[in-house]
C-alpha cells in the first residue's frame, strides 16, 4: 500500500513513519509537510529500515491543486498536519483556524476525489473543554480553547468521509516522550528536561490541575496498526493516564532528590480535564502498556547526551 502522512517531518510523524517504514505490506510513504516547525531533525542521524520507501515533499494543506496531486494513487492517508503551541492554546484563533480547520477542510475536499481507502486523522482531548470526571467519547465535545475549536472543527470535516472509507479519528491526550523531533513546548518533555539540567521547574498554577496524557511510542503504535484492519471506524480516545501536574513533579524529585520548582500565580486553578482509555482501542490494537510513569521517565532521561 502506498501512505501519505501530513505533518510527517513532526513529532508523532517521525515515531510513525519509522514504524511504516518497517513493514512488508507498505510500499512507499510520502511524507507531505511545510517544516513550519523547523522540523529539520527528521532528516538527520537515522536510516528507516528500508529509505527507498520514504520520500518527502514540501507542501501546504491550502494547495489544493498540489495536494490533489500528492494524493495520485495513494491507498492510506494519516492526517497529523495541525497547528499546536502550548500553552498559548487559546490566543490567535486565525493561527489555529488556517491549518486545522480549513487545512483540514482542503485536504478532505481533495481525499473525496482521490482513490484513498483509509483516512486517519489525529485529533486532542481538547475537544471537550474540562470535566472533573473521566469522559468518554459519547459525551458531546464543549473546547475551551481556540486549537480545541478548530480540532473540532477537523473532526467535523473528517467524519464526511466515514461514509465512503474507513475513517479513524484518534482524540490524543498530551503526548511525551523521546524522540528525534520531541516538542520541548509539552508539558512532561518541558518538564523532564528542566529538571534534568537545570535542577529547577516552574508550575503554572496550584499544579492540581488534571490532564490526560500517552507516551508517543504509543500512539505511533496505534496509528500503526490501524492498518491491520481489526478496529471498526469510529472516534477514539488515545490516552494512557490522567495524572496531576503534581504527581509529574513527585516522579521527577523521586529521580533527582535536589529538585526545585516554584510555583507561577500559584492562586490559580485551572481547568480540569479526565479522560476515559478506550477499552475496545486497546484490545483490537493490542496496546499494552507494560512500564510504570517513573520507568518511562527514567528511560527518557537517559536519552539526553548528559545523563
Amino acid at each position: 500500500m502506498r501512505i501519505l502522512v501530513t505533518g510527517g517531518a513532526g513529532y508523532i510523524g517521525t515515531e510513525l513513519v519509522g514504524l511504516l517504514a518497517q513493514r512488508d505490506d507498505v510500499e512507499e510513504i510520502v511524507v507531505y509537510d511545510n517544516l513550519s516547525k523547523n522540523n529539520f531533525n527528521f532528516f538527520l542521524g537515522h536510516s528507516f529500515t528500508n529509505n527507498a520507501k520514504v520520500q518527502f515533499v514540501k507542501g501546504e494543506l491550502l494547495d489544493s491543486r498540489f495536494l490533489k496531486k500528492a494524493l495520485k494513487g495513494i491507498d492510506v492517508v494519516y492526517h497529523l498536519a495541525a497547528k499546536v503551541t502550548t500553552p498559548f492554546a487559546n490566543t490567535d484563533p486565525h493561527f489555529y483556524e488556517q491549518v486545522n480547520h480549513w487545512g483540514t477542510a482542503e485536504l478532505i475536499y481533495a481525499v473525496e476525489e482521490s482513490d484513498v481507502k483509509k483516512f486517519i486523522f489525529t485529533s486532542s482531548t481538547g475537544v471537550y473543554g474540562s470535566s472533573k470526571e473521566a469522559v468518554d467519547e459519547s459525551i458531546e465535545t464543549n473546547p475551551k480553547t481556540f486549537y480545541g475549536i478548530s480540532k473540532m472543527r477537523g473532526e467535523e470535516h473528517a467524519s464526511r468521509l466515514k461514509d465512503k472509507m474507513d475513517t479513524f479519528i484518534f482524540r490524543c491526550g498530551n503526548v511525551y516522550g523521546y524522540n528525534r523531533s520531541m516538542r520541548f513546548d509539552a508539558v512532561i518533555n518541558k518538564f523532564v528536561f528542566e529538571a534534568h539540567f537545570y535542577k529547577r521547574i516552574s508550575i503554572h498554577g496550584d499544579g492540581f490541575q488534571q490532564r490526560s496524557f500517552i507516551h508517543i511510542k504509543r500512539v505511533a503504535e496505534a496509528l500503526t496498526r490501524v492498518l491491520d484492519g481489526e478496529l471498526n471506524s469510529g472516534i477514539y480516545n488515545l490516552v494512557d493516564r490522567d495524572m496531576q501536574v503534581l504527581d509529574i513533579v513527585d516522579t521527577l524529585k523521586e529521580q533527582i532528590p535536589e529538585l526545585e520548582f516554584i510555583f507561577v500565580n500559584q492562586h490559580l486553578k485551572l481547568r480540569q480535564l479526565k479522560v476515559k482509555p478506550n477499552e475496545e482501542l486497546n484490545s483490537k490494537l493490542g496496546l499494552i502498556n507494560d512500564k510504570t510513569f517513573n520507568e518511562e521517565i527514567e528511560e527518557f532521561r537517559q536519552r539526553f547526551s548528559f545523563s
